[in-house]
């Protein structure tokens, strides 16, 4: 699992049994749509597992993560994780005082 940084700013999550080969297709634009639209890309972090279906699950795991999630991971703050998981919406906390 992969998460590379384009040249506009966002994230893109992928999975791969060769990241140096989808890596240089990505940067090639025959990767995804978003990052042949939003390249170059840069490498920003990586998982290995020895399964590849591990790695897609933790793919879309992290897709659905919000960019400050994703930072925390990039950046090596895995301890923010739950506290950015929490919901702030404020039907949430109108209801969790109650």
């Amino acid at each position: 699992m992969y998460i590379l940084k384009c040249a506009n700013g966002s994230y893109y999550c992928g999975s791969t049994k060769d990241l140096d080969r989808r890596l240089a297709q990505h940067q090639a634009g025959e990767g995804a749509n978003h990052t042949r639209k939003y390249g170059p890309v840069e490498l920003v972090y990586f998982e290995e597992f020895n399964r590849i279906d591990h790695a897609f699950n933790r793919e879309h795991q992290v897709k659905g993560w919000s960019r400050k999630k994703k930072e925390a991971l990039i950046n090596g703050k895995p301890d923010l994780l739950p506290i950015l998981s929490e919901c702030t919406n404020q039907s949430h906390w109108s209801n969790k005082s109650s």
